[in-house]
């Protein structure tokens, strides 16, 4: 069994712990040791086949979770020009995009939404039985919608109802019709938007469009399938709307009121919230290029959600409610592996600590990808899930979103990439084999 052993790094091993210096020995695809020295350690060597990697005092912390991935969405700057991208091609980006996420350390993602209905579900099965490179993945449907709410982009004078970038439901039989035919397909959640956004004018981020029998309904579907729901939730009736049909996972939550925050507490040791923030600063700050104004974002509503949000989250935060990185990457405004930014804007705007925000992207990873108790630790036992980084991540966030920074990655005891001192030490094997 292959043996890879870490030595002379500093171990940020991801509950929060100030790093320490020590080894850690891969055996197979789990941690087999964690050594609290900076050598070797007793019983492991060079010799038999083990990979010694010298990390020379860089960071060796867990992969990386990101909560809320979108594959499919192909760095377009509208709604529109990622649902248009024809079927082959866009195959093909979300097996490109898989791969580039895990070179940039996310070996684990959470689906959040596809562009098409089994987009997710190819990528995943594709990644699990090792035809292409990516994350340990979860799939997750469309986005389903209502008429007029946010992802129906339907014309009025074309005929093609199912040309829409979310799935239209219309009551709660139609709503069992949809849920019932991605569960057939193999999605591990259903993805509801119960609110609106200011990216659609028609249906903006305060709103809440569906009725509590459609949730109801498709959440006793989700239910007979042991399976999950999330939900586009910006509105704090639509955040309560979805604790009160227990949703699992919530992504936005940028308005709240007392009530929903007490909920949120209630609920903190079922729900995971991925708020997405950094949609919300590009559209204010870094969407010019795409025709939209920092004027244009203030009359859109953006700086009254964003600051919304950053009170509601503050609140959530020192409420202990599970928030983690991730969210709506894969906009021109926010293209793909930028993902990691989102652990600085936790620091600087929601009251992190830089610990806090490296336990959010692992530690409550593993817990999101329904593994907390094998993968997002550097802990004896665990999945060898591992980024050696060049520096140290505590001192600087903005050293993960550096490609160059990640020296190596590591998902199930397999190198994603490999760093250079391998390559070196496979030479230096050689040679002693044919001296």
């Amino acid at each position: 069994m292959q043996q890879v052993l870490f030595t002379n790094v500093r171990i940020l091993d991801g509950t929060g712990s100030a790093p320490v210096g020590g080894s850690v020995l891969v055996e197979g695809n789990r941690i087999r040791h964690v050594g609290r020295s900076a050598g070797s350690m007793s019983g492991s060597s060079s010799s038999n086949g083990t990979l010694v990697i010298d990390g020379a005092g860089a960071t060796l912390m867990p992969g990386m979770c990101e909560a809320h991935t979108h594959f499919s969405w192909n760095d377009a700057a509208t709604l529109a020009g990622i649902q248009r991208m024809p079927l082959e091609e866009h195959v093909l980006w979300c097996a490109k995009v898989a791969r580039r996420y895990l070179q940039a350390g996310f070996t684990s993602c959470v689906g959040a939404a596809c562009a098409k209905p089994r987009l997710d579900v190819v990528i995943r099965n594709a990644i699990d039985a090792g035809q292409i490179p990516g994350p340990r993945y979860l799939a997750a449907s469309q986005e389903i919608t209502v008429p007029g709410g946010l992802g129906d982009e339907t014309l009025p004078h074309l005929p093609f109802p199912e040309f829409s970038f979310g799935v239209n439901v219309n009551g709660a039989d139609d709503m069992r019709r949809v849920v019932r035919m991605f569960l057939k397909y193999g999605v591990d959640s259903i993805k509801l938007n119960l609110s609106g956004d200011n990216f659609t004018p028609q249906s903006p981020a305060g709103t809440t469009w569906m009725t509590d029998a459609e949730v109801a309904t498709a959440m006793e579907e989700v239910r007979l399938r042991g399976k999950r729901g999330t939900a586009h939730a910006r509105s704090a009736d639509s955040v309560k709307q979805a604790l009160r049909h227990g949703i699992e996972v919530i992504y936005h939550a940028s308005y709240t009121d007392e009530e929903t925050l007490d909920m949120l507490e209630a609920a903190r040791d079922k729900v995971f919230v991925a708020p997405g923030i950094a949609i919300l600063y590009a559209m204010l700050h870094e969407a010019h290029p795409y025709g939209i104004t920092h004027e244009m974002a203030v009359g859109m509503g953006y700086q009254h959600e964003w600051d919304a949000a950053l009170e509601s989250l503050k609140a959530m935060h020192k409420r202990g409610v599970r928030i983690l990185p991730g969210g709506d990457y894969g906009f021109a405004m926010t293209p793909h592996c930028q993902n990691a930014r989102d652990l600085e804007f936790f620091v600087r705007y929601l009251g992190f600590t830089p610990s806090e925000a490296i336990r959010s992207a692992t530690l409550l990873g593993g817990q999101i990808m329904k593994r907390g108790d094998e993968l997002g630790l550097i802990r004896e036992g665990y999945l060898a899930d591992l980024l050696l980084i060049d520096g140290d991540p505590l001192a600087n966030l903005a050293i993960l979103r550096e490609p160059d920074r990640i020296l190596a990655v590591m998902k199930d005891g397999v190198f994603a990439k490999t760093p250079p001192i391998a390559e070196q030490r496979r030479w230096e094997r050689a040679a002693e084999r044919v001296a």
